[in-house]
């Protein structure tokens, strides 16, 4: 079973695709590799010279749009920026379970088959999730890991997002941009924070893809126990579904070398301070 709606929809996904990705600073190149679980795609782009980086994508997005948003990463890093299996972009359309292992799995093949026997990674959310799960089931691929406004450590319950529920069911029956817009407030907090290049990849997404509403599950304590990686940890202080007054204390409680940060005053989906790019940055290289 696919993941878009109609043919028409993957294309104006695909379409919004290519334009983002004609923004991003410098040159990529396209990169498919099969794994158990289906063929995956990668952007490989960034500075070649550098540090290798597997990057990974929220939820129900794509990789084009979060390299505009990781464009601070571009410089110091090779970057290789995954399309979530099941998610839109171009990896194959097969859904995996965000309760099990299996996303980790997944992700420890694409390592294994990019040809590195450890590589340091990066991701925000849903992505951020993939990456824990992948410390648990295999450890000894993960270098040092940046998890951003993660999943999987201390997902808040599900009614902490009900006030996202009646706007995208109105959204839903009106097609009114005013509560799509009143549908991702509760994540951004402020208007500013959303910007054009999020909303324009979540109505895509919303419109004509199956969206993922299950986010990676909570990693268990005695298997993230078995990564020794360094891992900087950064929680929203505001953020509805995985705020920092959770995630934080559990991150310090189950992963052994970590350190946190708490993003003050901000919900999910938020603009970094230059400091903050640069806190990344230091962490990684």
């Amino acid at each position: 079973m696919g993941i878009y709606k109609s043919t028409k929809g993957k294309k104006e996904i695909l379409s919004l695709y290519e334009k983002q990705l004609e923004r991003i600073k410098g040159k990529y190149e396209d990169i498919y590799i099969d794994t158990s679980f289906g063929k995956t795609h990668l952007i490989e782009t960034g500075n070649l010279s550098g540090s290798p980086l597997l990057v990974f994508h929220g939820g129900n997005a794509t990789t084009a749009y979060n390299l505009l948003a990781c464009d601070f990463l571009m410089k110091d890093f090779h970057i290789y920026a995954v399309d979530t299996i099941g998610h839109p972009g171009k990896s194959a359309e097969v859904s995996l379970s965000p309760k099990n292992y299996d996303y980790g799995k997944w992700a420890a093949e694409v390592i294994e088959k990019l040809g590195y026997e450890g590589i340091s990674c990066f991701g925000g959310s849903f992505g951020a999730g993939i990456i824990a799960k992948t410390m648990c089931v295999a450890p000894h691929k993960i270098q040092k890991v940046v998890l951003y406004v993660p999943s999987g450590i201390s997902n808040a319950p599900a009614i902490n997002s009900m006030s996202m529920m009646i706007p995208m069911i109105m959204y839903w029956i009106t097609r009114k941009d005013k509560w799509l817009r009143k549908c991702i407030l509760p994540m951004a907090i402020v208007e500013e924070n959303i910007t054009d290049d999020i909303y324009e990849t979540a109505k895509l997404s919303i419109d004509f893809s199956k969206v993922k509403t299950g986010m990676p599950s909570d990693v268990k304590a005695e298997d993230m126990k078995k990564c020794n990686a360094p891992t900087l940890v950064m929680a929203a202080e505001m953020d509805c579904l995985f705020p920092a007054k959770q995630v934080i204390p559990r991150a310090e409680k189950i992963i052994n070398n970590c350190t946190t940060y708490l993003l003050e005053s901000r919900g999910h989906i938020h603009l970094l301070t230059e400091n903050e790019k640069k806190m990344i940055v230091d962490f990684l290289v």
